[in-house]
């Protein structure tokens, strides 16, 4: 069933089966909306759960933020949500930038478990190229500022970093362009060691977004976390190997 709530302001649409003795609760990946997650919310029913999947703010039917968020806010979100539909220690899964999400509600929140599905959460190494970048953008923006003031300069910058960006980053509008370029460098390593929850890692091991250098890392620094990797498969592992995936996530759920 389709729903929608107001939270801090802002709409956020989600949908919820109501029936289940335990509740799960779908973040989906950055550009993506709860629909990326239906074959996995099949899955989840078929276990006996309450699936609530989430159209995160700026995707899907929910509002756009009128801030640049980081991953702090968008967590407080699936927090409100929690506290208003009474649920308590729900079990959460997060693909790519729900992962995010999921690590830090996760380090802070009783959770009933964890699944993790090619998340993101790690910063990546950068290399000196990286940095040249950013810094030689830095001082072209303190410039562009000068001479065209703030407003034109950023419709200019927006239009450049569309050019130079990932799809994700030329296909989102100018405000989830600057939020994606904060959560995008938000390192999460120091919330791992805080996470009790059972958690399962799931990737694709040809997986380039996230790799799967990642995956071992939150395996190595979460108290009680296991991994699974499809050989074959990319940032997408729960559609890339399907017959697989249900498996795995169907024997965690099941686990008492």
């Amino acid at each position: 069933m389709d729903k929608e709530i107001s939270l801090e302001g802002l709409k956020l649409h989600y949908t919820d089966s109501e029936t289940g003795d335990k509740v799960i609760i779908l973040m989906h990946g950055w550009g993506c909306n709860h629909t990326t997650l239906a074959s996995v919310e099949r899955i989840a029913l078929s276990c006996g759960y309450r699936v609530i999947n989430v159209d995160f703010p700026g995707f899907g039917d929910s509002q756009e933020p009128t801030d640049v968020w980081g991953v702090e806010m968008y967590t407080r979100q699936i927090e409100a949500l929690v506290k208003e539909t009474g649920i308590t220690s729900p079990t959460l899964l997060g693909h790519s930038f729900g992962g995010r999400v999921g690590i830090l509600y996760a380090s802070r929140n009783p959770v009933e478990k964890m699944i993790l599905v090619d998340a993101a959460g790690i910063k990546p190494s950068r290399s000196l190229r990286y940095y040249w970048k950013v810094y030689t953008f830095k001082l072209m923006k303190r410039l562009m500022y000068m001479l065209y003031g703030k407003e034109n300069a950023e419709l200019r910058l927006d239009a450049r970093r569309a050019k130079a960006g990932s799809s994700d980053y030329a296909n989102a509008t100018p405000m989830m362009r600057r939020i994606l370029s904060k959560v995008v460098n938000e390192d999460l390593t120091d919330r791992l060691p805080l996470i009790k929850a059972p958690t399962l890692l799931i990737w694709g091991e040809n997986d380039t977004a996230t790799p799967l250098k990642d995956a071992k890392k939150m395996e190595k620094l979460i108290p009680d976390a296991g991994l699974v990797s499809f050989p074959g498969c990319g940032h997408y592992s729960f559609l890339d190997n399907q017959p697989q995936f249900a498996a795995v996530l169907r024997s965690f759920l099941s686990q008492k």
